[in-house]
């Protein structure tokens, strides 16, 4: 089980995190969703990032997030995706409705043996549950700086790139995108800001990780004086099918 405190803190975030959190490759949605899908369920939405990715690949893309204003979020900025109250160890569809069910940043907080579960339930036979995170790639050294900062244990949690999906799905398949998102430096504080061990920290030492990492960003050689920094990820992608 995860610590409800992280899992239903982004909330109170919403804005840094709509601000700061990066999409994803066009690679990532196509690796999960084939020509022709009918419906993709796009679980734990957030604000919507990865589901839009997914617009444009099915007929119909539900999201599901449980946050209210996350999911208000969601509903303002794509209008033409119904936006669903639920989680992941709870759909609210009734079965075998969808062809793809996607998991992006966030089946860290589902309960494994449930959510899988739950998928296998909404899914339609042949159809595939597909887990992405992004990770972010700590090659630079400025980006090392970063990590050193943030590495509380709580940091890690989201960072789980060996997923487990137990039954009824067998093994699934796992694959990497990298890649790199060139964001101004504003926005690269908002992607930290809006991580749910930074989120929960008491106001002082939140400001103090902030202000940390700022420092790095100002006086790094490679990032100092640019507009946009060039910030590194590794995409997980990993496709469970149905049976």
């Amino acid at each position: 089980m995860t610590d409800d405190r992280f899992a239903r803190s982004f909330g109170s975030a919403v804005d840094a995190y709509e601000r700061g959190r990066p999409g994803y490759p066009d690679a990532v949605a196509a690796a999960l969703v084939p020509d022709g899908t009918a419906l993709v369920v796009d679980v734990g939405a957030g604000t919507g990032k990865f589901t839009r990715s997914l617009l444009g690949r099915a007929a119909e893309v539900v999201a599901v997030e449980p946050d209210p204003a996350m999911r208000a979020r969601l509903a303002d900025l794509l209008p033409t995706v119904r936006a669903l109250d639920g989680t992941g160890e709870a759909v609210p569809l009734p079965d075998g409705a969808a062809d793809v069910v996607t998991v992006a940043q966030s089946w860290h907080w589902v309960d494994r043996a449930a959510g899988a579960a739950e998928a296998w339930r909404v899914l339609r036979p042949g159809g595939t549950l597909g887990l992405v995170w992004n990770v972010r790639d700590e090659t630079r050294p400025w980006a090392a700086r970063v990590g050193a900062i943030v590495a509380q244990p709580e940091a890690r949690t989201g960072q789980q790139v060996q997923p487990l999906v137990g039954p009824p799905f067998d093994a699934g398949v796992h694959e990497t995108v990298r890649w790199t998102h060139e964001q101004d430096r504003g926005a690269f504080l908002d992607a930290i800001a809006s991580r749910s061990y930074v989120i929960v920290l008491p106001e002082d030492e939140r400001r103090a990780v902030l202000d940390a990492v700022r420092r790095v960003v100002d006086e790094d050689p490679e990032t100092a004086g640019r507009p946009t920094i060039p910030v590194d990820y590794v995409a997980h992608v990993h496709r469970y099918v149905r049976s």
